[in-house]
């Protein structure tokens, strides 16, 4: 699943082609359980993102945890989430459409009233999901209204109180969107890596000082990936098509078998609950 970084992304990318065009035509080929329409529609004609989006304007885009939100004109929100494999893309019009793509907008400039873009969302695995909601409605959803605070955000003395106020094990925990926001198993496993914590280790046992270390290396493996335009694992890209490149800096992440490169120790996968945990067995020592 992309996380914040990835996300990043997209919106920076998103914003230059977006911001201030107007919707001309919306085309849904999506099934109806990837779009959801705010109950205040359904009882008018407009409760279609086809009906719903033409006429309006792109105000802002932003992002808040791995959620997109597109502020549109007429105090609306656009919200996608991508979940696996959801894909924004800038296309030509004339680009025959794919069996995936499952959205296409036309986009026109307020200044000409002349088609300037062709945005599509694609989504082989068909989990993502586009919301339509009334700005006084958006953020009492589910989804929304229990995200934890941004990583890139928080500051490191209260970050280290969040994590020493629970008691759990300290990957699960980063993982819970309920608790922090934007980091996956990725950025997770990556981040306990660098500072020397075993994924098991239980939050509260963590010093401060460790953790404040461990919320500079959260922040620092953020910040590169994004100028690196996320990590591609296996379909990730931006709005034109591009990879990232931060999988060339992993260090644990999918390196199960492979040599640490601190230590030498052999790399390993172990399952936790129903996801897994890449670490090196000698630096990050089982509590």
């Amino acid at each position: 699943m992309p996380e914040l970084p990835e996300v990043e992304t997209i919106v920076r990318g998103l914003r230059p082609i977006l911001e201030n065009r107007t919707f001309a035509k919306v085309r849904s080929y999506a099934p109806p359980s990837m779009v959801v329409v705010s109950d205040t529609f359904k009882k008018h004609k407009k409760s279609k993102l086809e009906t719903l989006l033409p006429g309006r304007t792109v105000e802002s885009i932003s992002r808040r945890g791995k959620n997109l939100l597109i502020s549109l004109s007429g105090n609306l929100t656009l919200w996608v989430h991508l979940k696996m494999t959801g894909k924004f893309r800038i296309v030509e019009p004339s680009t025959p459409r794919h069996k995936h793509d499952l959205v296409l907008f036309d986009l026109v400039s307020n200044s000409s009233q002349s088609t300037q873009n062709h945005l599509r969302f694609n989504d082989y695995r068909r989990f993502g999901r586009l919301r339509v909601y009334p700005n006084d409605e958006l953020w009492l959803q589910p989804g929304l209204r229990d995200l934890g605070p941004e990583p890139l955000e928080i500051k490191a003395d209260d970050f280290a109180k969040l994590f020493r106020s629970r008691t759990r094990m300290i990957k699960p925990a980063l993982m819970d969107q309920s608790f922090i926001v934007g980091i996956g198993n990725i950025y997770a496993d990556e981040a306990l890596h660098l500072s020397r914590i075993h994924p098991t280790r239980v939050t509260s046992s963590v010093s401060p000082r460790k953790l404040v270390e461990l919320h500079g290396h959260i922040q620092n493996l953020l910040k590169k990936s994004i100028k690196m335009m996320g990590t591609t694992v296996i379909s990730f890209s931006g709005i034109y098509g591009l990879s990232g490149s931060f999988q060339k800096m992993l260090k644990v992440y999918g390196h199960e078998g492979e040599p640490c490169e601190h230590c030498g120790t052999k790399i390993v996968r172990e399952k936790l609950g129903a996801r897994s945990a890449h670490y090196c067995p000698h630096c990050q020592r089982r509590p």
